[in-house]
């Protein structure tokens, strides 16, 4: 199946103990290469985000980033610094004994003091979070790879016409290879025997022979075994484009074949045209190429 392998997909999942958002996005890469973004309390669900998006996906450049906003109630957690509250305690009391202070240490007068009172917010546990969270993520991420893989197929179907548009062209252009490359092999025989019969006057020669001869060197400008190949390839082209399997590596492997079909056809066959159109179908071939790099 053309799928292309670029896309961006973006989704939140409300949950009991949280927002959930997820950003994907998708670019061309030889290979499936993924950049996972978590928060540090979700850290522990990296190894079975990775395998889902491994089973997913076959390649490309993956970013996903994965954001948590928890509910949880903020649980404060007030420490005393008792050395500091002593050496505060005997510094006053001296204070009053001089008569420069009046009164006693009161609880406002520590708040007022940063050095006395140390609050923190109480963080769940990591490991906590993760178990808690790791269903809704999951799915949350899976999700949002579903809204990714229909854009790729959306844009994939954009590929595949302009793909098929130009294979059609790539096998109008190889029939008329094969034409001229017929009508130059007869051109060159027609040649050949109109100078073997010239020195046949000057030279005793052997004619059947000498036909023979002519037969066989025309015989190796035959393309028909590469055209042959060539129209395998194409049927091979329809049949991993309509596979449901990835199949941009294996597209890209066949125009390589296809290629070399073509640069045997343009060596061996003869004829004043066969230059001309062998130019054309690589020129299909190369803008084919590029299209298949994004193909995933």
């Amino acid at each position: 199946m053309i799928k292309s392998m670029t896309g961006f997909a973006s989704l939140t999942r409300d949950d009991e103990r949280g927002t959930i958002g997820v950003t994907i996005r998708a670019v061309n890469h030889r290979f499936l290469d993924l950049q996972l973004r978590l928060p540090t309390s979700l850290a522990a669900l990296e190894p079975p985000l990775r395998a889902l998006v491994q089973k997913r996906l076959g390649r490309g450049r993956v970013e996903i980033g994965v954001s948590l906003q928890t509910r949880h109630v903020a649980v404060p957690r007030i420490e005393l610094n008792a050395e500091f509250a002593q050496a505060l305690a005997a510094a006053m009391e001296q204070a009053r004994e001089k008569g420069l202070i009046s009164g006693t240490l009161t609880p406002g007068d520590l708040l007022r003091l940063p050095q006395a009172l140390t609050i923190q917010e109480e963080v769940p546990e990591s490991g906590g979070m993760a178990e808690a969270l790791g269903v809704p993520v999951e799915a949350a991420v899976d999700d949002a790879i579903g809204q990714l893989e229909t854009m790729r197929v959306r844009e994939g179907a954009h590929l595949r016409v302009d793909l098929d548009a130009r294979k059609a062209l790539l096998a109008d252009l190889i029939l008329r290879i094969a034409a001229a490359a017929d009508t130059g092999r007869e051109e060159l025989e027609a040649r050949l025997l109109e100078r073997a019969r010239e020195l046949a006057g000057a030279l005793p020669i052997d004619q059947a022979a000498l036909a023979q001869e002519v037969v066989r060197v025309a015989q190796r400008s035959d393309i028909s075994e590469e055209v042959t190949r060539f129209h395998g390839h194409l049927a091979h082209w329809d049949a991993l484009s309509d596979s449901p399997e990835p199949c941009g590596r294996k597209l890209d492997f066949l125009l390589q074949e296809m290629n070399r079909e073509i640069n045997t056809i343009g060596s061996k066959a003869d004829g004043l045209q066969v230059s001309e159109v062998v130019i054309q179908a690589k020129a299909e071939m190369e803008k084919m190429r590029e299209q298949v790099q994004n193909v995933e």
